[in-house]
């Protein structure tokens, strides 16, 4: 291990004379010198006959192939039971595990994910490679709060342009799979699930049934997931934190022949009485309807892998202030979103070259209002369209090459899309003329991406080297919302239709070491991005919002840089016992040397994981440093360093040809009270929770 020590030595000599890379230096030193702290268990992509717990990226010995980190989730397999600590936990938990993924809280529900640092408006998010978009302007329902861990088998995260496959992104994408038993031969199991968590009283009920024949196949997954407000470190209760959630999943498959099958998808989900903490609305309903057609074909002609879907989502989202009290002006806020899209994809192989062939395209209305109601019942009630209707319709055209080498790999995408955005509502439009006279009801926009990605194994070392261009289109809050409160900087914002693409251009590069008890590994990316669009003050505007400090639009900055390094490491102390490590370093700043909003402090966490037959033991440990970079002209305070401890036991009984898994732990096991970067508003983080989870699988 000297050699080691000796690396982290070197990292701090090099690095140790600014505060925050001193701090990156002293944590990789001591995280090395130990063989400590991990990339998360979860980032590594798994079959179902995986023999053992996944903790890093499986690779075939004799080629490399660079793959993106994948989270296995789903509750119904043997093997995420007993890697997860907690395995009820909402997708949002499960997502958080990534080292890639930061997630926004406003509440306990529904927060919303970053990658790279980069919010909803630089991300692709898809379920099954269908695009979904939310329907609130204040993002209380991001795509991932319209699915559940149940009805979910593993998520894919791809970073920056990795993820251009599942549409036109900059920061990356998310794509969640939903879980599909597939064709079995007289298969049938029915599992039933049950979990409680103390802190906030969460009831948590699920079942669900997987039928199967040689041609035939049928999931069907209920679950309920209710809560009471939570108590922060202390024993503080935080008001408005409390929600209740159903989900309802069907998945379905016809077997044509042995080269052709049918699949079909149905999810409902629908969430009422969720309490937002840190904003000044709750919600009392969000609803989601998403369904499609798939159509699969082993071989067409010299092509293989053909997969063709058709799909829709309804999106219902409905903010108000009825349960607060003392608000200056009353208001209702609904939201709809309703797209339509279809993809077809298809491989083909020659020689050397891997080529993936993808056309998609999607048509989403994006329609939001607000109703203000004075106390005075005297008084006229005040309406606005918030966004103004928008009609987007986005095709797309993706072509990736995999390009092998003995013993590497060059991977090559390109991704060329259309986008047409069109204000139908006349009113809408008009009131965004207030501001843009001369701005036409439709705009047209062509997007482009470009990526080379080299992977290379020397030994006992897998290597990458990576460089991308891309650009965006802004979302319809940054192009036409109309006074958009935003609770954190206490702005209203307005949207500019006469916004530039952002662009981005992406370095990232990866080397990791792996023998048979040691994996470490140490990555890093760094985006520059001109056009950067960001909400800048407009002075002699006056703001619609009581209270409200003043009116942004939105604009394009001349450019920002983002760059994020991570470390990663994995021990195996003996057969049955491990320790996972990492730590990770992020930065931003504008063309003007401002720190951007919502950037990372240094990040760090380690498991000790302990596995033998049916038993499962963890203890783990997150935190992170003081927040230095942070930016008051966004909201921002400076976030307090913190750490905590989380602890975890789980065995699996078997009775007759049943399975009963039990799994108990505490988080926050000294009851911290510590909010996070990503609290808005400091919302603080729940203190002690202890948690209980029981699954018994028949068949």
């Amino acid at each position: 291990m000297k050699y080691l020590k000796d690396i982290g030595g070197l990292l701090y000599l090099n690095f140790g004379h600014s505060n925050n890379l001193k701090l990156l230096s002293i944590a990789v030193a001591f995280l090395i010198s130990t063989a400590g702290y991990s990339q998360e268990e979860t980032s590594k992509e798994c079959t179902d006959t995986c023999s053992e717990q996944c903790s890093g990226v499986c690779t075939d010995s004799l080629k490399i192939h660079q793959l993106n980190e994948v989270l296995i989730i789903s509750p119904k397999k043997k093997l995420a039971y007993q890697r997860e600590s907690k395995p009820l936990s909402s997708v949002d938990e499960y997502l958080e595990k990534s080292q890639q993924v930061t997630m926004i809280k406003r509440g306990a529900y529904a927060w919303e994910p970053t990658i790279n640092n980069m919010a909803s408006e630089r991300l692709s998010v898809t379920i099954d490679g269908m695009r979904i978009f939310a329907a609130c302007t204040d993002k209380m329902d991001p795509v991932t709060s319209y699915v559940d861990v149940s009805n979910l088998s593993k998520v894919t995260v791809a970073s920056g342009q990795k993820g251009s496959e599942h549409g036109a992104c900059i920061g990356g994408a998310i794509d969640l799979k939903l879980d599909k038993t597939g064709f079995r031969e007289d298969y049938l199991k029915v599992s039933i699930e049950d979990g409680f968590e103390s802190n906030n009283q969460q009831m948590i009920i699920g079942a669900d049934v997987n039928f199967s024949e040689e041609k035939f196949f049928i999931d069907a997954d209920v679950i309920y997931r209710k809560a009471e407000n939570y108590t922060a470190g202390g024993g503080e209760e935080v008001l408005y934190s409390q929600f209740e959630k159903y989900n309802l999943s069907f998945n379905g498959g016809l077997l044509l022949d042995e080269e052709r099958k049918l699949t079909t998808t149905f999810i409902f989900d629908e969430a009422r009485d969720v309490g937002y903490p840190s904003l000044p609305m709750d919600v009392s309903l969000a609803r989601a309807f998403i369904y499609s057609v798939g159509y699969e074909q082993l071989h067409l002609g010299a092509f293989t892998n053909w997969e063709s879907k058709l799909y829709g989502n309804s999106i219902t989202h409905i903010m108000d202030d009825s349960q607060r009290p003392d608000v200056p002006i009353r208001m209702d806020m609904p939201g709809w979103s309703d797209t339509y899209g279809i993809y077809s994809q298809a491989r083909l192989k020659q020689e050397k070259h891997n080529l993936l062939f993808k056309v998609d395209g999607f048509y989403n209305r994006s329609l939001a209002e607000m109703t203000m109601y004075p106390n005075d019942s005297n008084q006229s009630a005040m309406f606005m369209l918030t966004w103004p209707d928008v009609r987007t319709l986005n095709t797309g055209v993706y072509v990736e090459d995999n390009i092998a080498f003995e013993k590497a790999e060059l991977k090559l995408a390109t991704r060329i899309t259309y986008q047409n955005n069109l204000v139908a509502d006349e009113f809408g439009l008009n009131s965004l003329k207030i501001f843009y006279p001369d701005m036409d009801a439709a705009q047209n926009r062509f997007l482009s991406s470009v990526s080379a990605q080299y992977s290379k194994k020397v030994n006992a070392f897998d290597m990458s080297i990576g460089i991308s261009y891309a650009s965006r289109a802004p979302s319809v809050s940054e192009g036409f919302g109309f006074y958009l409160f935003n609770s954190s900087d206490n702005h209203d914002y307005i949207g500019n239709p006469e916004l530039k693409n952002e662009q981005a251009i992406e370095f990232n590069g990866a080397v990791t070491f792996k023998n048979e008890k040691l994996k470490i590994g140490l990555s890093g990316n760094v985006f520059r991005m001109p056009n950067y669009i960001i909400g800048e003050v407009e002075t002699g505007l006056s703001t619609m919002t009581i209270g409200a400090d003043g009116v942004k639009i939105y604009k394009n900055l001349d450019n920002a840089t983002i760059t994020n390094v991570m470390f990663n490491s994995e021990y195996k102390l003996t057969k049955e016992l491990k320790v996972t490590s990492g730590v990770s370093y992020h930065r931003g700043v504008d063309s003007d040397a401002r720190n951007l909003p919502f950037i990372s402090p240094i990040a760090y966490g380690s498991t000790l994981a302990y596995q033998k037959n049916s038993f499962y033991g963890a203890v783990e440990m997150q935190g992170a440093s003081k927040q230095i970079n942070f930016n008051p002209t966004f909201g921002e305070n400076q976030s307090k360093a913190y750490t905590i401890f989380s602890l975890s036991l789980g065995k699996t009984f078997y009775i007759s040809k049943n399975q009963l898994y039990t799994k108990a732990g505490v988080q926050n096991i000294f009851d911290k009270y510590y909010s996070t970067y990503a609290d808005w508003n400091n919302i603080p983080r729940m203190g002690r929770n202890f948690h209980i989870t029981l699954s018994y699988k028949i068949g």
